[in-house]
């Protein structure tokens, strides 16, 4: 079954002064201000596009490994995904770099790693993110 989701985005005044607000609208579960100096400068308060893409990829990524390992008659005990979004202003987004750590009865070290590269090509997220560099480190816990 196909679904979609919903964000509402609001913003007021210029670029660098103005600021705003984005809503998850399909979920509900809040409102975050938006800032300039948030997305370029990194500063405390309030959230970017960037942060809202890198929970993307982090929760996409998880979701894909867990799903080929289930597959694979080996579900993983745990996954945590770590996702950094990089933004340069002028520039725009310059790429996503996943780290992951799992602990997945059943398997190698090396027969992991297949599983940790197929999910980042696998994952629908990344598949947005096509146009940007997508690197991936993993760490397996046994």
């Amino acid at each position: 079954m196909a679904t979609n989701s919903t964000a509402q985005a609001h913003w007021e005044g210029s670029l660098i002064e103005g600021a705003g607000k984005v809503e998850l609208v399909t979920s509900q579960l809040g409102e975050f201000e938006l800032k300039w100096a948030k997305r370029a400068e990194a500063s405390a308060g309030g959230t970017n596009p960037e942060e809202l893409i890198a929970a993307a990829h982090a929760s996409c990524y998880s979701m894909a490994l867990s799903h080929a390992l289930a597959g694979n008659g080996t579900p993983a005990e745990s996954i945590d995904t770590t996702a950094v979004v990089g933004f340069q202003p002028g520039q725009g987004i310059t790429g996503s770099d996943l780290t992951v750590k799992a602990k997945v009865p059943g398997l190698t070290a090396d027969e992991f790693q297949k599983f940790a590269d197929g999910a980042k090509t696998g994952c629908p997220v990344s598949a947005a993110l096509a146009g940007i560099p997508i690197t991936l480190s993993t760490e397996f816990v046994q």
